[in-house]
C-alpha cells in the first residue's frame, strides 16, 4: 500500500485530534471553581454591604439573588437578578492560564447590551476562596468607546466561604459589594433574559 504525503498529513491530523488537548490549572484556582460548582442548582439572597457610588443606588431596595444556574468542568454561569432585572450573568471560566470573570448583560428579549462580555482575567494563583478579575483588554476598550475611561482601572473579586460568598468591585476612589447568605438558599428564579430553563 502506497502513502501520499497527503494522505500521511490526513492520518497524522486525525490521530492529533482523536483527543482533546488536556485543560490545565493549578490547585489554588480549581479550588475556588469546585467551591462555587458545589452550590450548583440553588440560589442565594443577598444584599449590598458597601456601595460608594454618588447618588441613589440603583440596587436599593431590590430583590439580589444569585443562582449558581449552570456547571460544568470550564464553565460555571451564575446570574444575579436585581429585582425584575435579570440581564446580567456571571460567567466564570477556566482558560488553561488562569480563570475569566465575564459579566453577560441581555436585553429582556435576550439580545447583547451594548455593555457586554466585560470583565477581567486572574493574573496570579489567588486563593482558595479569593480571585482577583483586572480588567482585561477588551474590556478596557469597551469602556473608552463607552465614555467611562474610569472603569479602566475595575478590578473584580469575589470571595467563597462556607457560610458566604461575596462579590465586589474596586478602583480607585469606587468600592461595590454584595454578600450572599450560602446557609439559606431559596427557591431558584427563572432563567435570566437571553438563556432557557
Amino acid at each position: 500500500m502506497k502513502f501520499t504525503a497527503l494522505s500521511v498529513l490526513a492520518l497524522s491530523s486525525s490521530l492529533a485530534l482523536a483527543r482533546p488537548a488536556p485543560l490545565v490549572s493549578i490547585p489554588t484556582h480549581d479550588a475556588f471553581f469546585k467551591h462555587i460548582a458545589a452550590h450548583c442548582g440553588k440560589a442565594f439572597e443577598g444584599e449590598v454591604v458597601v456601595d460608594n457610588a454618588q447618588g441613589p443606588s440603583s440596587f436599593a431596595g431590590k430583590k439580589l439573588i444569585m443562582h449558581v444556574r449552570r456547571c460544568d468542568e470550564r464553565q460555571l454561569q451564575v446570574p444575579f437578578h436585581v429585582g425584575d432585572d435579570a440581564s446580567r450573568t456571571w460567567i466564570i471560566t477556566k482558560t488553561g492560564s488562569g480563570l475569566s470573570l465575564k459579566h453577560d448583560h441581555r436585553h429582556e428579549d435576550g439580545t447583547d447590551d451594548a455593555s457586554t462580555m466585560y470583565g477581567g482575567h486572574t493574573v496570579d494563583a489567588g486563593f482558595d476562596n479569593v480571585q482577583s478579575f483586572p480588567a482585561d483588554q477588551y474590556s478596557k476598550e469597551l469602556f473608552v468607546r463607552q465614555g467611562i475611561p474610569q472603569s479602566m482601572g475595575n478590578t473584580w473579586q469575589m470571595f467563597i466561604y462556607d457560610e458566604s460568598f461575596s462579590y465586589r468591585m474596586v478602583r480607585e476612589g469606587r468600592e461595590f459589594r454584595v454578600d450572599f447568605d450560602l446557609t439559606q438558599p431559596i427557591k431558584p428564579p427563572a432563567a435570566p433574559w437571553g438563556y432557557k430553563d
